[in-house]
């Protein structure tokens, strides 16, 4: 992993972009502190998997409890009711 600052970046864009897509994770630093990370696609995919991963789980156990689950279609007719009243 290597750390470039916001200069380098842009000035040398494609190389880092090629970096990222072989794999390569870099920190972006603004004035010296990291501020962003260009990682690789598959990175950011699996990220996302295991987020909507997590969320099933919970919105399983929340089922198995017996709460109230809401699904997406009740919450985006609930959203769109609000807004014509």
């Amino acid at each position: 992993m290597s750390e470039i600052s916001t200069r380098e970046l842009r000035t040398n864009l494609a190389k880092y972009l090629d970096a990222a897509e072989a794999g390569e994770q870099v920190i972006i630093l603004r004035d010296g502190t990291p501020a962003a990370a260009l990682v690789p696609l598959s990175v950011v995919e699996a990220v996302d998997h295991a987020e909507d991963e997590l969320l099933a789980r919970e919105a399983a156990a929340r089922e198995n409890s017996g709460e109230k689950v809401y699904t997406m279609a009740e919450v985006l007719a609930d959203i769109f009711a609000e807004g014509r009243e």
